[in-house]
């Protein structure tokens, strides 16, 4: 199966948790019946991306990144690759890479839908990201890094967190929400095993 393929069929499987995650859900799938490279780059203006939000295993912190070019605090995400299998695998490989930190537990069902636009993205213009959000927990202890793409990156009380936009807030109410009502089975490991393989075991 392809990202695209996977992208489709978990997007038309998802149930978004109110009339605005719906639209925004019935928007995507439309995006991506129309568009066979619509989770490529070279989709443009729109495409989408994917993320995670990163929080600690006791729900009280969480991971945020100094992004260089916007200079504000966000979860970590980018553009899905070619070799991505899924949506989740495309998630998890963007928050290690921007976190430094390996065997992430991704939830493997999407969190949150935001449609937003950048303007540093293409040379061809401004781009509308269909950014699709997962959330994941690090391991106990684990060390975190900046990575290129970040001025900083930094662990931060949930109740005592950088200026955000709302949408942020509401995708940490919703991350701790997810974990709080989960009670086992972590969809990765730091065992060393594929992102395809992690993120195609869910959270029981």
């Amino acid at each position: 199966m392809s990202v695209h393929a996977d992208a489709l069929e978990t997007l038309r499987t998802w149930a978004g948790s109110d009339a605005r995650q719906e639209e925004l859900r019935a928007r995507y799938v439309a995006h991506l019946e129309a568009h066979p490279d619509g989770v490529e780059r070279s989709c443009f203006p729109d495409h989408l991306t994917a993320g995670a939000l990163v929080l600690d295993a006791g729900l009280d912190r969480v991971l945020l990144n100094l992004h260089r070019k916007a200079r504000r605090w966000f979860a970590f995400g980018g553009h899905v690759e070619p070799a991505d299998p899924t949506l989740a695998a495309a998630a998890l490989r963007e928050a290690t890479e921007e976190s430094g930190i390996d065997g992430l537990r991704l939830d493997p069902r999407p969190l949150h839908l935001d449609e937003h636009t950048v303007d540093f993205c293409d040379p061809r213009g401004t781009v509308r990201h269909l950014d699709v959000r997962f959330t994941a927990l690090a391991p106990a202890g684990a060390a975190h890094a900046t990575s290129e793409e970040s001025l900083d990156v930094r662990w931060w009380p949930v109740d005592a967190l950088p200026e955000l936009e709302d949408e942020m807030h509401e995708l940490i109410r919703r991350a701790r929400e997810r974990w709080s009502q989960s009670t086992s089975s972590p969809a990765t490991s730091p065992g060393g095993r594929s992102s395809r393989a992690a993120a195609d075991q869910p959270i029981r």
